[in-house]
């Protein structure tokens, strides 16, 4: 079974770093016998569904900067992300239940978290986020159309993408410019992360010539 001694063989981290994701699991998992916050069925795998899926996008961050995590459901990648070190991150959740959890998790690890309960659309910002993250959320035309709003002129876009990311893709790229690069995932070698920078939209990019 793939647990904290494989993860921290494909993951680089501190004993600290590894026994605080080993407490926020340990808190999910009691969080997880009342609420719904993760698949049960993935419950036996979190190590590498959740916090291996997770902690692969830290490699790509260069702080300082905001970044929001959309939709972040259970604190994925949200609340791996600042375990692992990234110092300013915004969770962006709009049930109440896994709200009431991110906030109890951040407080118990004592990191530098922020929860904002609300729908991503009507979330208020002015361009402010070195990076956005989603994972398991929407298509990626809808996560394109939230980020847009939200993320600064030299801010780049995590989504963790599955099978189907070629049409959507293709779709996307229907309505927007923008330089994608693909890594293949470290948890799901079917699944990508998409790395997505200089976001415009094609109707915008018209308005301004």
């Amino acid at each position: 079974m793939y647990g904290p001694d494989e993860f921290s063989r494909d993951i680089s981290v501190s004993r600290e770093t590894l026994a605080q994701l080993k407490e926020f699991v340990h808190l999910l998992l009691r969080w997880q016998k009342v609420f719904n916050l993760v698949g049960s069925s993935t419950v036996a795998d979190i190590w590498r569904r959740h916090i291996l899926d997770s902690a692969q996008i830290y490699q790509f961050l260069s702080p300082p900067g905001c970044l929001v995590d959309l939709g972040s459901g259970a604190g994925f990648p949200g609340i791996v992300l600042a375990i692992m070190g990234y110092p300013a991150v915004k969770l962006i959740e709009a049930n109440g239940k896994k709200c009431a959890f991110l906030r109890n998790a951040s407080h118990s690890l004592d990191i530098n978290v922020e929860v904002i309960q609300c729908r991503i659309e009507d979330h208020k910002s002015t361009k402010q986020a070195a990076y956005i993250t989603s994972r398991a959320l929407a298509s990626l035309e809808k996560l394109l159309i939230y980020s847009e709003p939200l993320i600064s002129r030299q801010g780049k876009c995590f989504f963790m993408k599955g099978a189907n990311v070629v049409p959507e893709l293709t779709k996307a790229k229907k309505n927007w410019n923008m330089d994608v690069q693909k890594h293949i995932s470290m948890s799901n070698p079917r699944g990508v992360v998409l790395e997505i920078a200089e976001l415009t939209s094609i109707d915008e990019k018209h308005e301004s010539n």
